[in-house]
């Protein structure tokens, strides 16, 4: 690993440097692999998988909108089982790390995934997403309530001695008390943000251009309002603060590592440019060999408040 860029991200994973893709918008690896070396990225999140598979919410699904894009996938997946047999032995072949982005409907469905992924070696560390907008049961039902988030999270750190990345919503007054509870509830990171909900109207059909009239909203409309949030948990917890939300070069990665993000996830960009990632890495190299900073953990949390 190149000492410059390697970061811990809790629970005893250290990545080659602090780039990872964001659940859903990266496939598998194998739909980029043609365009990215994947051994070049810090982390691959794989796209949401729960226990069984899913069809996800009636289409249209995506519409774009100024500065962003508005999904609701609504999680659709071919179950963890499906993942371990047909996906996961093409990503074992690549240095870089493998996290499962983690989905139920209750506390044990989020448990019984993680304990299917916790005898695969190959699978570095979980993401549990309680952010999810687009669905009926689970998802930001549970992101909102601290006590609620807790609960899964303790529900999987009970089945799994894996690093677990707790994936937070912006769909909420303060995310503060959150982060706490799902690190109280163990924790080795969290990530932020998921989407934010909003809609899209056809002025001439006058209805939604969604089927399920509200999605999340990505990209770089969101970026301040991320930026913000990342730096409040930062503020607040004492483990890995992973940043998300409209990062599309090196200057919108340094930002988050400045307010205090430990690494960083790629997601909208992914879609627009599909080098997205390693041209993030790459300018975040060159931005600390230009500034004279040894190691990028250096440049964590370095954020200067107004007097």
């Amino acid at each position: 690993m190149e000492e410059l860029l390697t970061v811990a991200i809790g629970g005893g994973l250290t990545l080659q440097n602090p780039v990872m893709t964001a659940s859903g918008t990266f496939g598998f690896g194998r739909e980029f692999a043609s365009l990215v070396d994947l051994n070049q990225l810090g982390a691959v999140i794989v796209k949401g998988l729960s226990r069984e598979p899913s069809a996800g919410n009636t289409p249209p699904r995506i519409v774009e909108t100024p500065c962003g894009l508005l999904n609701a996938i609504g999680l659709e997946n071919i179950g963890i089982e499906a993942f371990i047999r047909d996906k996961l032995p093409y990503l074992r072949q690549f240095s870089t790390a493998v996290i499962v982005n983690v989905y139920g409907k209750t506390p044990k469905s989020y448990a019984d995934v993680a304990a299917v992924c916790d005898c695969q070696e190959a699978i570095d560390g979980l993401e549990v997403n309680i952010s999810c907008p687009n669905v009926a049961a689970g998802g930001v039902s549970f992101g909102v309530d601290p006590q609620a988030a807790a609960e899964v999270v303790s529900a999987v750190r009970e089945k799994t001695g894996k690093p677990i990345i707790a994936k937070l919503s912006p769909n909420v007054t303060d995310v503060v008390p959150i982060a706490e509870a799902v690190v109280s509830a163990g924790a080795s990171a969290v990530s932020l943000i998921n989407t934010i909900t909003g809609m899209a109207v056809d002025i001439f059909s006058r209805s939604p251009c969604l089927g399920n009239i509200t999605g999340g909203l990505s990209g770089p409309a969101i970026k301040p309002v991320a930026l913000r949030m990342v730096w409040q948990a930062a503020c607040a917890v004492d483990v890995p603060v992973i940043g998300i939300g409209g990062i599309t070069n090196s200057r919108d990665a340094l930002e988050f590592l400045i307010a205090g993000a430990t690494a960083v996830q790629v997601g909208t960009a992914n879609f627009t440019n599909p080098r997205a990632t390693t041209e993030i890495i790459d300018g975040i190299r060159a931005f600390l060999r230009e500034e004279g900073i040894s190691r990028v953990s250096d440049l964590v949390g370095t954020l200067k408040l107004p007097s």
